[in-house]
């Protein structure tokens, strides 16, 4: 006979994925317990910076506001030597998903703090329990057993939930449990990060600087709340015990021109980098997240922000199999979609790495500094978001909408509400139709299988017209229907996350589970 479960979902960790994952959750209903060892948020900045891809799950999970009250706008990228040539510079355009600006600095412990207080609104449907260590996982056809240690009275506990998101960190504990291994690399090289309150303003502190050199590479990036951060490598011979105190770190930042006048240093930690995925992010009903399922070099400052976009994509995909509405075959999406994503911001990384170490060729270099052509799309560091397989229909590539996000633009409705498009559109799935029902282009069998996922079919008209129904938005500055004409299409059909699943030009029938077909 099935056990009563105590959840719907366990968390494992309670750092940025798994906070993502809980509100995710919690947004949709779904109950949850959340184990976490320490009951302090981790003091060091870790991620240095988000974007407006992350920015709109935020918003998705009205969290937005609060966080945007303690963060600050990114200027721009730089990467230069120490002569002050100037190797590359990326300028940060407007973002196309309703953020402004593009891209954010942050003080990652003051984020965290602000997430965990979102998160604790929704009480009703998390249960966090700190001090708690997951030392057994039990898997049957029907969920999961996890096992539970206090690490103050070692008092064992058991709770029964029909899933597991595994979300504690790079050494996850739950990861070992299920057997499966890390692949890839580590770095022998040793890196020291200085963290410092800023005491006044010096000239560009807000350009994003990769101090670019053979020996001493340096990441110089002012961080939120008045906060800045130095990441250096240790040199050959270099040990922690030549950098134990302030005082011996003094000398590093005083070769970059950093005195006391200018910061006070706060504290400082060492670390090595990574290039590691797990072979599998799914082990029955038990799933990893973040750093237990992905290691990444920090240069594309896309590591935090990978694993918050894997709980945002799992949470939708979980609630949706929990709540009914999706087959429990959508869950194999998960992995299909976010492995190409975190490998590709990997090896971005690793790519931007060797440009701040001075490993690039002769010909790579020239390569770099020449300007780019007028009809090259934008750097793949500030690209809008795409996906590359999943659950998706019809062709993909440069050419095709299917797997780009969808642009956010202030719309009306047909009452005459205006508000960014996400916030009118819900949460489900939804059809958009240039100047046409997009009901109306779809066989009945092709109905048929988007009204079984709830979707909503939406017309968008234009400034100029009359609405002619209830459901239809108006495109007031014509940037949805410039969009989908860009890629000539008329309909196109949004996931939840609000990437195109399927257009007109490439068939309109509800995706398959493959991974691509």
């Amino acid at each position: 006979m099935p056990q009563p479960y105590d959840a719907d979902v366990a968390i494992v960790g309670y750092g940025p994925t798994g906070v993502i994952a809980a509100l995710t959750l919690a947004k949709h209903g779904i109950s949850c317990i959340v184990y976490e060892r320490h009951r302090d948020i981790y003091p060091r900045a870790r991620a240095v910076t988000v974007n407006d891809w992350t920015m709109r799950i935020f918003q998705n999970l009205g969290v937005d506001e609060p966080v945007l009250k303690q963060i600050d706008p990114q200027r721009a990228l730089r990467w230069v030597l120490y002569d002050g040539t100037e190797l590359m510079r990326v300028e940060h355009p407007p973002s196309t998903l309703g953020i402004k600006p593009r891209f954010f600095n942050i003080y990652q412990p003051t984020m965290e703090t602000t997430l965990r207080e979102c998160a604790a609104r929704h009480a009703q449907h998390l249960d966090v329990r700190y001090g708690l260590e997951v030392v057994g996982l039990e898997q049957d056809t029907d969920g999961v057993t996890v096992t539970t240690k206090d690490a103050a009275t070692q008092e064992v506990q058991t709770s029964r939930v029909r899933y597991v998101i595994a979300s504690d960190g790079g050494s996850s504990a739950t990861r070992g449990m299920l057997d499966v291994k890390m692949l890839g690399d580590t770095l022998n090289v040793q890196w020291i990060v200085i963290d410092c309150r800023v005491k006044r303003w010096w000239p560009d502190r807000n350009l994003l600087t990769f101090w670019s050199d053979k020996e001493r590479p340096v990441v110089d990036i002012a961080l939120a709340n008045g906060n800045h951060r130095w990441e250096l490598p240790l040199k050959a011979g270099e040990t922690e015990a030549d950098f134990a105190t302030h005082e011996q770190i003094w000398p590093l930042l005083n070769a970059l021109g950093v005195t006391q006048d200018d910061v006070e240093i706060h504290q400082h930690a060492f670390y090595r980098h990574h290039t590691r995925m797990a072979q599998t992010w799914r082990v029955g009903n038990v799933f990893l997240a973040g750093d237990a399922a992905h290691l990444m070099p920090p240069w594309a400052g896309a590591g935090m922000q990978t694993g918050m976009r894997d709980a945002f994509d799992l949470g939708w995909k979980l609630a949706g199999v929990l709540n009914g509405k999706l087959p429990a075959a959508f869950l194999d999406t998960y992995e299909a979609e976010r492995r190409p994503n975190a490998a590709f911001y990997t090896e971005l990384a690793v790519q931007l790495g060797r440009i701040i170490k001075q490993e690039l060729s002769d010909e790579e270099q020239a390569a770099l500094a020449c300007p780019p052509s007028p009809d090259a799309g934008e750097p793949p560091l500030i690209a809008p978001p795409v996906l590359t397989a999943g659950w998706l229909r019809g062709p993909l590539g440069s050419e095709s909408i299917v797997g780009r996000m969808v642009p956010q633009p202030v719309v009306g409705d047909n009452r005459g509400v205006m508000a960014r498009l996400d916030d009118l559109l819900g949460d489900g799935f939804v059809l958009l139709g240039d100047d046409i029902d997009p009901a109306t282009q779809l066989t009945a069998d092709e109905k048929a299988g988007w009204d079984q996922l709830g979707a909503r079919y939406v017309a968008l008209r234009q400034q100029h017209q009359h609405t002619q129904g209830q459901d239809e938005f108006i495109d007031l500055d014509g940037v949805l229907r410039q969009w989908m004409h860009k890629y000539g299409v008329r309909v196109v059909a949004l996931r939840p996350d609000r990437f195109v699943a399927a257009a007109d030009t490439g068939g309109l029938q509800v995706p398959q589970m493959e991974a691509q077909q």
